[in-house]
């Protein structure tokens, strides 16, 4: 058991879900820009991977709570692990929009993937200073570990890049 509020502890998971699925996403729009796929198809791999994300890290979610405290959730454990599942949704929001807007012919596939790059980037950003904001770390040291969490997801687009380019 943790000192920490419940509160906490399900922005936490909320966080980390975010997380998850922002560097999942990303990967996959990053893999799909070298092959300018079709939007709609864009838009269904996209689906597929945040659904399969989703429900991976929620089973991951259930069996790691299994095992540590060897029974099975109860009700509000439940409804708090299905409000981090439901709640990481929003991290991809945007990446959906450029796709859609893709697939009705406002936007070109390589510009709609770039954007949700750029999008997906801004986001890890954004939860890493909904982080670290509430830390008793020096300025420095939060401004550290956002720059880490950009520089990560950086790193990604120049894996991709250097795999595609």
């Amino acid at each position: 058991m943790t000192s920490e509020s419940p509160a906490a502890e399900i922005r936490a998971a909320r966080l980390k879900e975010r997380v998850y699925l922002s560097f999942t996403a990303l990967s996959v729009l990053l893999a799909m820009r070298a092959h300018e796929p079709e939007p709609v198809g864009a838009l269904v791999t996209l689906a597929i991977t945040v659904l399969g994300t989703l429900i991976a890290v929620l089973l991951a979610d259930v069996v790691s709570h299994m095992s540590v405290h060897r029974r099975l959730l109860e009700r509000h454990e439940l409804e708090h692990m299905l409000y981090a599942f439901f709640g990481a949704v929003g991290a991809v929001v945007l990446p959906f929009v450029f796709l859609l807007l893709a697939a009705g012919g406002v936007l070109e596939i390589g510009a709609a993937l770039r954007a949700s790059t750029i999008a997906l980037i801004a986001a890890l950003v954004v939860i890493g200073y909904t982080a670290v904001r509430r830390t008793p770390l020096p300025l420095w040291q939060k401004a550290i570990a956002l720059l880490a969490e950009a520089t990560l997801g950086l790193i990604i687009i120049g894996l991709e890049l250097a795999v595609h380019g």
